[in-house]
């Protein structure tokens, strides 16, 4: 890494999931150091696609339930104990670890700030997740959720002000969604320089209905867009050269 613009600069590819096993994505198979060797091999081959790639973590920290637990927000947080190695590994192999939040009926903003003091790094980045962001009443893996522009722009102004606050170079900032109503006023999100701002489409399934996807939530300048591989979900995956030849060609790439 270095410098202090990485969108469009980069092509970044990662690899998602929690600890403490792989029913939440393959980063959580193994140590974090097997996990990071697994990412240093999946991002290689993108080389080919004409800009340098930035390999990455994305760790799920704050992760949706079922039950509503102590707090009746339906959604777990990982301690910073469990963060710190895989920060630790990533910093190692020169990685960006990106901290994922599944707020349950919890406030993005609230979670995000649980995790300040990583947040300052200057390569660790925040990733939302509006399919886990449930209503009064709603209760996560029974509905898809979603988020309006409001709720992600005050994690947004709030982000970067932390990245001027401490000299930090452009911050990676994920957005995922993979239906239009996840998002119901995506035109009233805002753009701001401090951050890559990324609209990731994480449907799963066959081809043409990825590809159709794609098309529908593709992002436009200032914003960018994200891709996802499913391993297990995807009938026959796109391969890295295949992924390289979506219009426009995905700036982040992330295998569940």
């Amino acid at each position: 890494m270095g410098g202090r613009t990485l969108l469009p600069r980069f092509r970044i590819v990662a690899h998602y999931g929690s600890v403490g096993g792989g029913a939440l994505g393959v980063l959580g198979e193994g140590t974090p150091e097997q996990a990071a060797q697994r990412v240093l091999a999946a991002a290689a081959p993108f080389a080919a696609g004409g800009r340098p790639v930035q390999p990455a973590m994305e760790l799920i920290t704050t992760v949706a339930s079922a039950s509503p637990g102590a707090d009746g927000l339906y959604s777990s947080a990982l301690p910073p104990a469990a963060v710190e190695p895989y920060l630790a590994a990533a910093r190692a192999h020169r990685m960006l670890l990106i901290l994922d939040l599944q707020p349950g009926r919890g406030r993005f903003l609230d979670q995000a700030r649980r995790y300040e003091r990583f947040l300052q790094e200057p390569d660790v980045g925040l990733a939302l997740d509006p399919e886990w962001k449930m209503g009064p009443g709603q209760v996560p893996g029974r509905q898809i959720g979603s988020s309006d522009a409001a709720g992600l722009n005050e994690v947004s102004a709030w982000l970067a002000g932390v990245a001027r606050a401490h000299n930090l170079p452009q911050k990676l900032f994920v957005i995922h969604q993979f239906t239009e109503s996840m998002l119901p006023d995506r035109a009233a999100i805002a753009a701001r320089p401090e951050l890559a701002t990324v609209f990731h489409i994480d449907g799963f399934g066959v081809r043409q209905d990825k590809l159709d996807k794609y098309a529908l939530l593709a992002a436009k300048a200032p914003f960018f867009t994200g891709f996802k591989l499913f391993l297990d979900e995807d009938t026959n995956m796109f391969s890295p050269a295949e992924t390289l030849t979506l219009t426009p060609p995905p700036d982040l790439i992330t295998y569940q």
